[in-house]
């Protein structure tokens, strides 16, 4: 992982902003006035104290006070609306470029990404941008502006009032939150790191349930829950501690300072340079300013995680995919499919070397290989999903770099052993790739030899899949990912080992709908079983990712 100064991940974050760019303002000047309005309110008291002292009027300040008192609310409100609408509104903007992020990304780089930090950097990680965006930028301006006023406030009555104040505001609006900062050091991106591998645990945990219990490793598993959990609370307790020790060093900062601005403002008008009036106004002001700067200082723990949270998804926003999608490039139709001289490694490993084949359209093609040979290696490769490391893939005459990325795709279905079933009804799941009528959804469904027993179920189509799917059997989510492949009707259809985990009846229904309906189709079939290829006009084998 990238680790970038918070400098950085806070310049990087501010830049989504500029599409809001008059809201923060508003949002400044709003936050700006509400304080004031609270600092003044005291002021204006202490004056009107002053002048009851003095036996003299004050119906003017009284009114002044009121309009502080009423006002403050509604300039609160303000602010925080702005503020608030800004956060969520980038929050949105920011999971729509995350997730197309992911599809850029996807499937090169996403393969072998750790999916329960993925979860918890789209829900989470992001959520806790909401900080950042609410609660930092405007409050860090508002603070600036306001702690300027109250300085030349001070200034007002007396020079070295002002540079108290001065001071004060550094100590606690900066010089706290970067002890802070130091003192957290990599604790919230540890924390971060670390809760993000404990959702990935707990999701394998739940999708290998049936696993789990067959080998009677719950408790373990349960166990090892428990102690990752207590391992984050501890992570988490010791961040609450550093925030509460200088939650606690902030509010002995305020008692010094305001106690010193006593003392001070008291020696000056012990040497007649100000009045008792200005003692009074200058020690009241002080006390009630310190709002915007202890904003910043609570900030500074919440900051730690919320930096950790920003650089975790400026990590993913940042990384390069593995193959750029082209949106310019030829957009024809399926002819020949070349491949020449084509090898791949993936890092220091030859998954494939020197590869050539040339597939004519109509044909179905076998592709026969022990597991680890390279074939499914070779079908991403002819989808695009990699960039091979030497030689060129040309279907239709073209290297499939200069196809058109979105042509491309609907050129190929693609249908792997292991089927993705969502938590929808059957028909929505088949219509996947592609909006269809109901007739059409049947008609492949009839194609694929599932329809029979889908109108054996209580709500037919419209049964919800969620509440089936433990009971399917791997034939009928087979059958049910052919169904897919042929209601997107693609001239090309890529398959997977896909009657790798099927007895040889269900083995018998899948290549029957395949054999049926191969009219006008181009099909590649990867498979280690010779059964599955009989229905091949060719078999290619590949033997250690070598052409035999």
């Amino acid at each position: 992982m990238k680790r970038r100064s918070n400098l950085k991940v806070v310049i990087s974050l501010i830049a989504l902003v500029k599409s809001m760019l008059l809201i923060m303002l508003l949002a400044i000047f709003l936050g700006v006035l509400g304080y004031l309005a609270a600092i003044f309110l005291t002021v204006i008291a202490g004056q009107i104290i002053i002048k009851i002292i003095n036996h003299q009027a004050f119906t003017s300040l009284f009114y002044l006070l009121v309009i502080c008192g009423i006002s403050r609310g509604f300039l609160r409100y303000g602010e925080q609306w702005c503020n608030h609408f800004i956060a969520f509104k980038l929050l949105a903007m920011i999971r729509d470029i995350v997730f197309a992020k992911l599809r850029k990304l996807a499937p090169a780089k996403l393969d072998g990404k750790d999916h329960g930090n993925l979860v918890a950097m789209i829900t989470s990680d992001v959520e806790l941008l909401e900080v950042f965006y609410a609660h930092t930028i405007s409050p860090v301006m508002i603070a600036l502006i306001v702690s300027l006023i109250m300085i030349f406030y001070l200034g007002s009555f007396h020079i070295l009032l002002a540079l108290l104040g001065l001071v004060a505001y550094v100590v606690i609006g900066i010089v706290i939150p970067m002890i802070v900062g130091k003192a957290s050091g990599d604790k919230g991106l540890e924390y971060r790191n670390d809760y993000g591998k404990y959702t990935s645990y707990v999701l394998e945990s739940i999708h290998g349930l049936r696993i789990v219990d067959q080998f009677s490793r719950g408790k373990k598993r349960l166990e090892d829950i428990d102690r990752k959990s207590e391992m984050l609370n501890y992570q988490n307790e010791d961040l609450k501690k550093l925030e509460g020790n200088f939650k606690m060093l902030s509010d002995i900062c305020v008692s010094i300072f305001s106690l010193l601005m006593l003392i001070l403002a008291y020696y000056l008008y012990s040497q007649n340079m100000i009045t008792f009036d200005a003692v009074i106004l200058s020690t009241i002001a002080l006390m009630s300013s310190f709002g915007p700067v202890l904003a910043l200082s609570s900030l500074a723990h919440n900051l730690v995680i919320t930096f950790a949270s920003g650089n975790r998804v400026l990590d993913l926003l940042e990384e390069k995919p593995q193959v750029e999608e082209v949106v310019d490039g030829y957009k024809g139709g399926l002819g020949d499919i070349e491949i020449k001289n084509l090898s791949f490694s993936y890092q220091d490993e030859k998954i494939l070397d020197n590869i050539n084949l040339t597939i004519k359209p109509g044909e179905i093609i076998g592709i026969e290989g022990k597991s680890g040979s390279g074939k499914t290696t070779l079908l991403k490769l002819i989808m695009r999903f990699y960039d091979p490391s030497a030689g060129e893939i040309l279907i239709d005459h073209h290297n499939i770099k200069e196809w058109n990325s979105e042509t491309l795709t609907k050129l190929m279905s693609y249908v792997t052993q292991d089927t993705y079933i969502f938590n929808d009804s059957i028909k929505n799941n088949i219509k996947l790739g592609k909006e269809a009528s109901d007739q059409e959804v049947i008609e492949a469904c009839k194609k694929a030899n599932l329809h029979e027993f889908i109108i054996t179920l209580k709500d037919g189509y419209d049964t919800m899949i969620g509440s089936l799917y433990q009971s399917l059997s791997g034939g009928q989510l087979q059958r049910l990912a052919l169904a897919r492949a042929f209601l997107h009707d693609t001239p090309l259809i890529l398959l997977d080992e896909p009657t790798s985990n099927l007895d040889s009846l269900n083995e018998a229904l899948v290549l029957k709908a395949l054999s049926n309906n191969s009219a006008g189709k181009t099909i590649i079939m990867v498979s280690h079983r010779p059964s599955s290829l009989k229905i091949c006009n060719r078999i290619i084998k590949i033997e250690s990712g070598r052409q035999s």
